[in-house]
């Protein structure tokens, strides 16, 4: 009886190369077995059975929707594929330490000649995982500590808490998330939190204690998310010098807001692409839902990749909001928008663009920045293929304005003007090191340009490190 073994791959990264088999891994011990696996190859198959083994705490419900595909196979490339593609559902439920695929020709009595038997043996996680970090930055460091509790009631719900504590400040997170069975794309998430940050550009510190329930769905080629959020902040001044503006900025208040994020993205990588775009748009309504906050916050973001000749990339980038106040309580302070530094606005130092008092930045109610990038090889390829694949050369120009806006008595037309005006913009060139999937380190060198009074400027070298770059 012949049996075909396609072994899958280390099953992370998720997105991996396709299974597939080689004429190496097919036993052959006589004739009759030759002429079976030419039936498979060459004619239709049916799929009998897919059996799911090594299954524990994982209800087989919630797991039936991710390889009903395998059904559809008509043929045993086509079973491969199908297999394939299930092995990476299942591994994307974040349940499974790894997942194996075997394809066998079908036993027993009701056997069928094209018949199939598809085998996912799997391996559950641990039903408690545990972290350690250190993280040491902007003159201070930390410990965090996580534990994350998978697949809690058998059905790919995740339980995570994590406690940060610090130096100066001291943070926790709970949060509980749960997909649609079938539908890993549609999940539903609730998150308990205390978050403390400190801000020296406007001689702020912010704590928030919070609640927040979100639900994400795809609809057509968009991914959408819904989230309530209730927060209670406290505002204090970081220094002695903190300028009167931010003193009265300081004490109590209650948000209590309902968002909604719409995001299309084609990218081949969220830190550092190389072809696609992305369009992410994002409303935020408070003051509806109780509180003491009230506003229209909309802002987008855009991003074109393109590949260029000699392996080069072309990369122009657009971000854009508004705050809108309602009522006539004045916006504040913790809901503003900041422009500038080394993620945003090269050439200025961070959040240091736009209004201030006493040299405290006080954010914006408007804003835009735009970007163009050109990304290269390093010269002469070293460690090509391997470790320089990670390092590539940019040359940038970018752009920007934030400034407050009087809704009341300008049109859109006064606007634009206002937003056209003072604008800050520089040039340069540096060196990105992409650290897998995660974050991106940038070493450039900038010229900033079209400064204004009260902007703190970094020319020369300027380091920085993030998630999401202008």
């Amino acid at each position: 009886m012949g049996t075909v073994h396609a072994r899958s791959l280390d099953p992370l990264p998720m997105h991996g190369p396709e299974l597939g088999f080689h004429a190496d891994d097919i036993e052959t011990p006589d004739i009759e077995q030759e002429s079976k696996q030419e039936v498979l190859e060459n004619k239709d198959v049916i799929v009998q059975r897919v059996h799911i083994d090594g299954l524990g705490r994982t209800k087989e419900d919630c797991l039936t929707y991710e390889i009903a595909d395998v059904f559809r196979a008509k043929n045993l490339i086509d079973v491969m594929k199908r297999a394939h593609e299930a092995r990476q559902k299942l591994l994307r439920l974040g349940i499974f330490r790894q997942v194996e695929v075997v394809i066998d020709t079908s036993q027993g009595v009701d056997a069928l000649p094209n018949g199939l038997d598809v085998t996912f043996d799997v391996t559950e996680l641990r039903r408690m995982t545990g972290s350690y970090n250190t993280m040491v930055g902007n003159n201070e460091g930390c410990m965090v500590l996580g534990l994350k509790l998978p697949n809690v009631f058998g059905r790919a719900e995740k339980l995570t808490f994590q406690f940060s504590y610090g130096t100066k400040e001291t943070s926790y997170g709970l949060s509980f998330f749960k997909p649609q069975p079938g539908h890993f794309e549609r999940n539903f998430a609730v998150n308990l939190y205390k978050v403390a940050g400190q801000f020296p550009w406007s001689s702020l510190r912010e704590t928030d204690r919070g609640v927040s329930t979100e639900f994400s769905f795809p609809l057509w080629k968009t991914n959408h998310t819904l989230k309530w959020e209730g927060v209670w902040r406290e505002l204090g001044c970081l220094t002695r010098t903190a300028s009167f503006v931010v003193r009265e900025e300081s004490g109590h208040s209650l948000k209590s807001s309902l968002s909604h994020s719409m995001v299309i993205d084609t990218r081949n990588s969220a830190i550092l692409p190389r072809s696609g775009a992305l369009l992410k748009i994002n409303q935020e309504l408070a003051g509806y839902t109780g509180g003491d906050a009230s506003f229209l916050k909309e802002d987008f973001e855009i991003q074109f990749n393109r590949r260029l000749f000699w392996d080069s990339v072309l990369s122009a980038s657009l971000w854009g909001g508004c705050l809108l106040p309602i009522g006539d309580k004045p916006t504040c302070i913790a809901d503003r928008f900041y422009l500038g530094g080394p993620t945003s606005v090269r050439g200025f130092s961070m959040y240091s663009i736009g209004p201030q008092s006493e040299g405290d930045y006080l954010g914006g109610e408007a804003y835009w920045a735009g970007a163009v990038h050109l990304y290269t090889p390093l010269p002469f390829r070293p460690g090509k293929g391997g470790f320089g694949d990670l390092f590539r050369t940019h040359f940038f120009l970018n752009a920007g304005n934030l400034c407050n806006l009087n809704y009341v008595g300008d049109g859109p037309q006064a606007h634009l003007r206002k937003l056209a005006e003072c604008i800050r913009w520089s040039y340069g060139a540096g060196i990105v090191l992409r650290l897998g999937n995660i974050a991106r380190l940038e070493l450039n060198y900038c010229i900033p340009m079209g400064v204004q009074s009260g902007d703190r400027i970094c020319d020369g070298f300027q380091f920085g490190a993030g998630i999401r770059f202008l």
